[in-house]
C-alpha cells in the first residue's frame, strides 16, 4: 500500500508540474514574447536575400531573370528597351530542413567573368524579433559557394582562366539584420563578404560590402521594394579599372512585391546584370545615370511536401 501510495502521489505531482507547465506556456503564448511574423513576404528582396526562411518540408522554385539595358548605347527601341537581350537567369529549388533552416541548389547563367554557374546555398535564422521589442531585432545568416563549368579562357591572365578546379568557384557569407517597423514598413542591414579565387590583374579576392533594403506595404498584397549595396572596393583597384575604361558602381534595385497565394511575384529594375551576390556585388559596371538599367522579375512558388501548408511566417 505504501508503495502505491508513493506511486500515486508521484502520479499527482508530475501531472501538477505538466499542468502548470502547459499553464505557463498558454500564458506565455497569449502575453509573452511573440514572434513577429511577415517582416518580408519572400526569402529575396530584389538582388539579396531577407531574414526570411522557408518552413519546414516547403520547397521553394524559383526563377530569377534580368534583361538588358532599358537606355544607352545597347538598348533603346532597336531592343526593346532591353526586352531582346537576357543579361542573366538563375533557376533554383530551395527547401526547408526546419522553420529556421533552409538549403538550396541554383543555376544561373552568370553576368560577368564568370559564367554556367552551379550554386549551393545554406540559410540560418539565429534570433527572431519580438512584438514586445524583448527581441528587437531579426538575425539570419546566410552561405554559398558557387562553381563555374564554362571552357576555361587561354588567356592566362584571364579570371576566366582555370589552372585548378578551385579557380572557379567564389563564396559568400552574410549576415542579415532585419526590423518590421509597425505593419507596413521592414528595413534590413547586411554585411557581406565575398571571396573569389580567382581574379584578374588589380582586382581583389576578397571584398566586404553592406546593403541595405527596406519593404512599404501599399495594400494587403501589393508592396513596394527597394535594395542598394556598398562594395569596399580600394582605391589602387577603382583607379586602375578606370584608367583601363571600366568604372564600377553600387547595385541598387527597386520594384514592386506582388502576392497571390503560394506565388510571391516581383518586377524590378536595377542597374546590376548579374543576379548572384558573388558576381553583382563587386562585379556592377552599368550605370543608372547612363541608362544603363533593365527590368526583370522574381518568381517563387511554395510547394508543401509534407503536412499541411502554412504560409505565415
Amino acid at each position: 500500500m505504501k508503495a502505491i501510495s508513493l506511486l500515486l502521489i508521484s502520479c499527482g505531482l508530475c501531472m501538477t508540474s505538466q499542468a502548470q507547465d502547459d499553464l505557463s506556456k498558454m500564458f506565455k503564448d497569449s502575453t509573452g514574447h511573440q514572434p513577429v511574423i511577415g517582416t518580408f513576404k519572400s526569402t529575396r528582396i530584389i538582388m539579396g536575400h531577407s531574414n526570411e526562411t522557408l518552413k519546414k518540408h516547403e520547397l521553394d522554385f524559383r526563377v530569377a531573370h534580368r534583361f538588358g539595358d532599358a537606355g544607352g548605347s545597347f538598348g533603346g527601341g532597336k531592343t526593346a528597351f532591353g526586352l531582346d537581350n537576357s543579361t542573366d537567369i538563375r533557376i533554383a529549388f530551395e527547401y526547408g530542413i526546419t522553420d529556421d533552416l533552409m538549403i538550396g541548389i541554383s543555376r544561373a547563367k552568370g553576368s560577368g567573368d564568370l559564367t554556367q554557374i552551379f550554386e549551393g546555398l545554406a540559410k540560418y535564422r539565429i534570433l527572431k524579433q519580438t512584438t514586445d521589442d524583448h527581441m528587437p531585432i531579426s538575425l539570419t545568416v546566410f552561405g554559398n559557394v558557387t562553381v563555374s563549368t564554362m571552357t576555361s579562357n587561354d588567356d592566362a591572365t584571364s579570371p576566366s582562366h582555370f589552372d585548378e578546379f578551385t579557380d572557379r568557384m567564389t563564396y559568400v557569407g552574410q549576415a542579415i539584420l532585419a526590423r518590421k517597423f509597425g505593419e507596413r514598413l521592414s528595413l534590413t542591414l547586411s554585411p557581406t563578404y565575398v571571396h573569389r579565387n580567382r581574379v584578374g590583374y588589380m582586382d581583389e579576392n576578397n571584398m566586404f560590402a553592406l546593403g541595405g533594403s527596406g519593404r512599404i506595404k501599399l495594400s494587403k498584397r501589393l508592396a513596394f521594394i527597394a535594395e542598394y549595396y556598398v562594395p569596399f572596393r580600394s582605391q589602387s583597384s577603382k583607379d586602375y579599372y578606370k584608367s583601363q575604361g571600366v568604372e564600377f558602381f553600387n547595385p541598387l534595385g527597386a520594384g514592386l512585391e506582388i502576392e497571390t497565394g503560394g506565388h510571391v511575384f516581383s518586377v524590378n529594375f536595377t542597374n546590376s546584370t548579374a543576379i548572384l551576390e558573388n558576381q553583382f556585388i563587386p562585379e556592377t559596371r552599368s550605370s543608372w545615370l547612363q541608362g544603363q538599367f533593365r527590368w526583370g522579375f522574381n518568381i517563387s512558388r511554395r510547394f508543401s511536401l509534407f503536412g499541411k501548408k502554412d504560409w505565415k511566417k
